[in-house]
C-alpha cells in the first residue's frame, strides 16, 4: 500500500478515494426502520436500516456495508442487519453502479462518489458518533481500501473475506477485522488474507484475524465474532 499523503484537496475528483462527507449534528430528522434510497431517476442507490432511537438519546454507529460482485444493497445490509436493533447499528449499504465497485474495475469513481453523498445525506439526518465500513468479498476489498483511504473518517473496517487491499492514499489507522474461509474457492485464503494480514500488520494496523472451515461465506458465529470485536471499546 503507498505511504500516508496529505490530505486530498480536490473532493470532485474521486480517484484517490478521499471522502469530504464528515459527522455532524443532524439538520432534519431521520426515519427509522428499513428505508430505500433513490436518486432523482428512480434508480436505487442504497438502502438503509436505522433502528429506533433509544431513550436515552443515543447516538449511532454508522456501518457502511458493501455487498459482493453481482450483488445487491439487500445482500450488503443483509450482513449485519440481524444484530443492528441489539446494538444500535445504523445500517447504510449502497448498491454499487456497475456489476461490482469501481475500484475493481480499474480505479475509485463514480462508487466514492455516491458513497460520499450518500453518507452526506445520512449524517444530515442522523446522530452518529462512529463510522465503520464493512463488506464481503469485493465488497470487503472495497471496504478496505476506501477505509484505509479515509482513516481520519473511519474507525473501524469489517472485511469478510477479502481479496486485497489498495487505497492510493493512507490517512489514520483504522482498527480492521478479517475472516476468511479455509477452503475459500473464490477467493482463495493463501493468496488473499494469508498475505494480505501480515502485510498490515507490517504497516502498523491493528488487525483481528479469524479463519474458519468453510469456503466463501460468512457463518454465523464468524458474524458474532466481529459483531463483538465492533462494539467492544478497544483497550486503550
Amino acid at each position: 500500500m503507498p505511504d500516508s499523503a496529505p490530505p486530498y484537496r480536490t473532493p470532485q475528483d474521486p480517484r484517490h478515494g478521499r471522502l469530504t462527507a464528515r459527522r455532524h449534528p443532524p439538520v432534519v430528522p431521520g426515519p427509522t426502520g428499513l428505508v430505500p434510497m433513490s436518486g432523482p431517476d428512480g434508480d436505487q442507490l442504497a438502502m438503509t436500516y436505522a433502528p429506533e432511537s433509544a431513550a436515552d438519546g443515543s447516538v449511532y454507529r454508522l456501518v457502511l456495508l458493501l455487498h459482493g460482485a453481482g450483488g445487491s444493497a439487500r445482500q450488503g445490509l443483509d450482513l449485519l442487519l440481524p444484530v443492528a436493533d441489539e446494538h444500535q447499528l445504523l445500517l447504510v449499504a449502497p448498491q454499487s453502479s456497475a456489476a461490482s465497485w469501481d475500484l475493481i474495475a480499474g480505479g475509485f469513481g463514480a462508487d466514492v462518489t455516491r458513497i460520499d453523498g450518500l453518507l452526506a445525506t445520512v449524517f444530515d439526518r442522523y446522530p452518529v458518533q462512529e463510522v465503520t465500513f464493512g463488506g464481503f468479498s469485493d465488497g470487503a476489498s472495497y471496504a478496505l481500501s476506501l477505509g484505509l483511504a479515509n482513516g481520519d473518517l473511519v474507525d473501524a473496517v469489517l472485511a469478510f473475506s477479502p481479496g486485497f487491499a489498495a487505497p492510493p492514499v493512507t490517512h489514520g489507522q483504522p482498527r480492521i477485522f478479517i475472516s476468511h474461509g479455509v477452503d475459500d474457492r473464490v477467493l482463495p485464503i493463501d493468496v488473499c488474507s494469508r498475505r494480505l494480514v501480515p502485510h498490515l500488520h507490517s504497516r502498523g494496523y491493528e488487525v483481528t484475524y479469524e479463519e474458519f472451515p468453510g469456503g466463501h461465506e460468512i457463518p454465523p458465529p464468524i458474524r458474532a465474532a466481529a459483531t463483538t470485536w465492533l462494539t467492544t471499546p478497544p483497550q486503550p
